[in-house]
């Protein structure tokens, strides 16, 4: 059986989809798995080894100049494609309007959310076949639940299995232990204070471990070298998905905003603490096969001491 993933984005989304090709694998022995997403994080799906081809596009970057004869050119590269291949199913996991005309592209029959369980009810007019999920279940679940529906199979009340295989990485901390501070995220409505982040940090030196600050845009890098000036540690050049998902794999405790790259730590089984700032962690709450916690919410900006007491709990 051919099947080929929709999820696009963002890197959170991507990681918590992993679970669903694993339970597939599971499921359908021999199924051949592909799948869309953004360029920027296509070398997470590769990370699975039940995914066969990956399939980048770059609508982010398109949707800006759709006028330009280039952006055209790679748009229809893209659609030849997704349409070289016949699937048996085509199942778009994300449920909105974006990622269905995606699915639309494909050569196969569509499937996805009904209108009642879909991001963006619009988007269930582009599928043949819907199902009903619970809004109120994590995005973890509603995923491995929307693929069971449509291919066949019951997951019960299984745990999530992520089963990525981490890449070899270009960079590597000097320190053989080493905590992960992961302190930008994509709203400054998520950050936390830069003194609760010093504390922090002092707790994880006095306990011996070493002190990465993971980054990806300059104003986090000029962030992150100002608390590594003031508590010590490593900040890294910049690095691709891929390289620091390496360094994370290899983490012995991350801690981390409501970000991508906390949640891929989680997702290789690294006792992982998710600061939630504006947010509510129920529904995106990180998850893994290792310790994890999640604090805070919307208006709930987590205090040093909860914290400290989660990051004691997660040490190893």
């Amino acid at each position: 059986m051919k099947i080929l993933i929709v999820k696009t984005s963002s890197m959170g989304d991507v990681v918590h989809t992993m679970p669903t090709i694993t339970d597939i694998a599971a499921h359908l022995p021999g199924a051949v798995i592909d799948w869309v997403v953004e360029k920027p994080f296509a070398s997470l799906p590769a990370m699975h080894p039940a995914v066969r081809n990956v399939f980048p596009i770059a609508w982010r970057k398109w949707r800006k100049s759709l006028w330009k004869a280039d952006t055209r050119a790679a748009i229809a590269e893209a659609r030849r494609a997704l349409k070289a291949e016949r699937y048996d199913l085509v199942l778009d996991l994300q449920g909105l309007v974006k990622s269905a005309l995606w699915a639309v592209q494909a050569n196969g029959p569509r499937a996805g959310y009904d209108r009642a369980s879909a991001r963006e009810p619009l988007a269930a007019l582009f599928y043949q076949r819907t199902a009903s999920v619970p809004k109120a279940l994590h995005a973890v679940q509603r995923s491995r639940r929307l693929a069971a529906a449509h291919l066949g199979y019951d997951i019960g009340d299984t745990p999530p299995r992520f089963a990525l295989a981490a890449p070899t990485g270009s960079w590597q901390p000097k320190a053989s232990r080493y905590a992960v501070l992961i302190t930008g995220a994509s709203r400054p409505e998520k950050l936390w204070p830069e003194p609760s982040w010093l504390a922090i940090a002092a707790q994880l030196r006095d306990a011996g471990y070493g002190l990465v600050w993971l980054w990806g845009s300059p104003s986090e890098q000029e962030r992150c070298q100002c608390l590594a000036v003031q508590a010590g540690g490593e900040v890294p050049p910049f690095l691709t998905v891929a390289d620091a998902a390496a360094v994370l794999a290899k983490a012995s405790l991350c801690v981390g905003l409501d970000t991508g790259f906390s949640h891929i730590a989680a997702a290789f089984g690294v006792p992982t603490v998710g600061i939630y700032c504006d947010h509510e962690p129920g529904l995106v709450g990180i998850t893994g096969e290792g310790h994890v916690a999640s604090v805070g919410g919307r208006g709930q900006v987590p205090t040093v001491e909860q914290v400290r007491l989660l990051v004691t709990a997660a040490m190893v």
